[in-house]
């Protein structure tokens, strides 16, 4: 792990007047980018060539010449044949030479490797270069790991496919879409067989990845992934704030279960076991009398974290809840980091965070906010690592 007094030098020899905020063109890059320039920041996105335009073109930010925004939100593009030639020296120069300080999104983790962002991305970090390990599942001190330090609830865990005796969702990576899932469902053994020889012989799963594939009680209810918020440097009010709640457009899930029963059953091989691909995000709320609990969980899993992996999470995180019959939460994923779907909040925020921060609050917005008193208090390094 990079050294943090290490990355305290850098920002050290940074002119703290002209700071800019950067991350992977890919994931939330346009909510942070949206939040940045609401509180006044330039911005840098790291973008992967064929994958570009949506930043460069679509999104490009436009000034009037005393440097207010006009349109758009992208400030500058570093266009890279790769993501993970971020990792050279001479990108990272480029990066260091623009001030940026870098938000570290899925992509970040999922393209570059994380044993090259803990080791060699020299670039400071707003959040918890340590905890994105975690994200790793099967690692030897992975969410699940921290989940159970903390006391908190996750879905029962199943070790063997011939001791599958109720709904089961089988989790690993999508053979093929690197970011994406190759989840199936089974409820026994013989439909967990039937299922994986299926996938295998489609393309989805890959056989070798069977094996390390987490197996866990799936639980029946509604998803809400709570977009909390932590800063180290608030001291008026809670350092926990819950600025929004965000559910998943799945594909090809969810115009699967649109169609009558009869309809489903007369789909081919091809189509009749749905994927879990993430392809959007709406908002949700959650009724008031959950809310507290809501709030239980994350604190827990920020004291969990400040245990573990000082100096613990800082800034946005993302615990992925689904609740049960009984009204009880379930932890099925976390993440250390900004969440994959705040990019709903863009621009109108969410009804959470507007409603504690009294305008339109963003998580991007809330990050630049955080960055842009850390700077004028003199905290900066209490956010980075």
């Amino acid at each position: 792990m990079i050294d943090r007094e290490m990355i305290f030098g850098i920002i050290d020899a940074y002119n703290i007047e002209k700071i800019k905020i950067g991350t992977l063109g890919s994931h939330s890059a346009l909510d942070v980018c949206d939040g940045a320039v609401e509180e006044g920041f330039k911005t840098v996105v790291v973008c992967q060539e064929g994958r570009e335009q949506t930043y460069s073109k679509y999104f490009r930010a436009i000034r009037n010449p005393d440097g207010t925004i006009r349109r758009g939100i992208v400030d500058k593009v570093i266009l890279l044949m790769k993501f993970k030639d971020i990792i050279d020296s001479k990108v990272q120069e480029l990066l260091v030479n623009e001030n940026v300080i870098f938000v570290p999104n899925r992509s970040l983790t999922s393209y570059c490797g994380v044993d090259a962002i803990e080791n060699r991305f020299m670039i400071p970090l707003v959040g918890s270069r340590n905890l994105l390990r975690t994200e790793e599942r099967g690692g030897e001190r992975d969410y699940y790991w921290l989940l159970e330090k903390a006391g908190l609830p996750f879905p029962r865990r199943i070790d063997d496919p011939n001791d599958i005796n109720t709904l089961t969702i089988v989790k690993l990576h999508h053979a093929k879409k690197k970011l994406e899932r190759g989840f199936f469902t089974a409820s026994s053994p013989s439909e967990y067989k039937k299922k994986a020889e299926q996938l295998i012989e489609q393309g989805v799963i890959d056989a070798n990845d069977l094996s390390r594939a987490r197996m866990e009680e799936y639980i029946i209810g509604p998803v809400f992934n709570l977009d909390f918020f932590y800063s180290p440097i608030e001291t008026a009010g809670e350092k926990i704030e819950l600025l929004g709640i965000d559910w998943r457009f799945e594909s090809s899930l969810d115009g699967y279960v649109r169609l009558p029963a009869a309809e489903q059953l007369m789909l081919d091989k091809d189509q009749i076991l749905p994927e879990y691909t993430v392809c959007g995000h709406n908002s949700a709320t959650l009724r008031e009398s959950l809310l507290e609990d809501a709030f239980k969980l994350a604190e827990k899993y920020v004291k969990a974290t400040q245990e573990y992996f000082p100096p613990g999470i800082i800034g946005p995180f993302c615990l992925q809840t689904c609740v049960d019959k009984d009204l009880k939460f379930f932890i099925y994923d976390v993440a250390p980091r900004i969440g994959g779907g705040t990019n709903i909040h863009m621009s109108v925020g969410h009804p959470y965070g507007n409603t504690l921060w009294r305008k339109n609050m963003s998580t991007g917005r809330r990050l630049a906010m955080e960055i842009r008193r850390a700077i004028e208090e003199g905290k900066l390094k209490e956010l980075i690592t």
